[in-house]
């Protein structure tokens, strides 16, 4: 993870989105965190991204772990290909 001043990103940030695609940039204004650049280096990564963060899915993937631990659900081994 790089820490890069607030100035520094908005002179060069074709530099830092390609350096964000290997790291997150911690961006700071006046010496504190301020945000993060995310990059990434393909479609699927910005898929990934999508979904790690949509609270749509992540309201069902809390659903099915709820349903599983109160003993409604299959074991892989028991589903049909």
């Amino acid at each position: 993870m790089k820490k890069v001043a607030l100035s520094e990103v908005k002179d060069d940030l074709s530099r830092f989105l390609r350096l964000a695609e290997k790291e997150e940039v911690v961006i700071t204004r006046h010496g504190r965190p301020a945000g993060v650049l995310i990059g990434f280096e393909s479609e699927d990564d910005w898929f990934d991204y999508r979904l790690q963060n949509d609270p749509r899915f992540l309201k069902r993937v809390e659903a099915a772990r709820t349903s599983l631990r109160a003993g409604r659900g299959k074991k892989i081994e028991k589903v049909k290909t």
